[in-house]
């Protein structure tokens, strides 16, 4: 791997200020509690989930800094962690768990109760927070020139936007703005496509884009190397 000894994180070692506390904590599950029901209920519908990180730092600076007047980018950090981890806990146990549904409907075995359903839930967080410890340091640490972790560096952003305060942290509410309205025109009124295709018709297949500006966003942290990795990633699973 390639180590970088410049790293410096934002807040100093040396730095004592506010982070996991009553507040943070508080809100961080509750955040957690309405993404994870959120995207349980859009994986089953549809079989994938939304990220919950970035929308979760946007609440948490909204929350910390402008609503409680504090001004404390660690204790907003704990918040959309927390929140965020209410998604992938959806995520790991819609993908999993209505296998043994199935099994029960087939006479194999029983429905899981809840109990049952939470211990499971539980017991992946707690071993994927037990394995990301001693890989912090090796993918996060010494790979962070190298690896982008788009979603990662959106919700750094969007952060580090609300503690510099002014014009960095309007522009995340007005780009939130401008994603919301794009989003009810396209989704909700109808009025825009939100998938342009082309049709090749002497092959028989087609290729096609969404216009989302989520995903413009994701291209332009990613950089158009990693970008172009994707696109002929994607073009090369869905056509053989």
């Amino acid at each position: 791997m390639n180590e970088n000894k410049d790293f410096k994180p934002y807040i100093p070692a040396e730095k004592v200020t506010p982070e996991i506390t009553v507040t943070s904590v508080i809100v961080g599950v509750l955040l957690a509690i309405i993404f994870g029901a959120a995207n349980a209920y859009l994986g089953l519908r549809v079989g994938l989930t939304v990220s919950a990180s970035i929308p979760a730092a946007v609440i948490s600076m909204a929350i910390i800094r402008i609503i409680m007047k504090k001004n404390s980018i660690l204790e907003s950090n704990i918040v959309q962690t927390i929140g965020s981890a209410g998604e992938s806990l959806a995520a790991g146990a819609i993908f999993t768990l209505p296998a043994l549904f199935l099994w029960a409907a087939e006479g194999k075995g029983e429905n899981p109760g809840l109990i049952e359903i939470t211990v499971i839930a539980l017991c992946g967080g707690i071993l994927g927070v037990m394995f990301m410890v001693p890989l912090r340091n090796a993918l996060i640490v010494k790979e962070h020139a190298t690896l982008p972790y788009p979603e990662g560096t959106a919700c750094a952003d969007v952060l580090l936007a609300g503690e510099e305060g002014g014009s960095n942290a309007s522009t995340v509410f007005k780009g939130m703005g401008f994603a919301a309205i794009f989003k009810f025109i396209v989704d909700g009124l109808k009025l825009v496509p939100s998938e342009i295709n082309y049709t090749f018709k002497s092959l028989g297949g087609q290729i096609g884009t969404q216009i989302y500006p989520a995903l413009i966003g994701v291209g332009y942290i990613v950089g158009p190397r990693i970008s172009s990795y994707m696109f002929v990633g994607g073009l090369f699973g869905w056509c053989v």
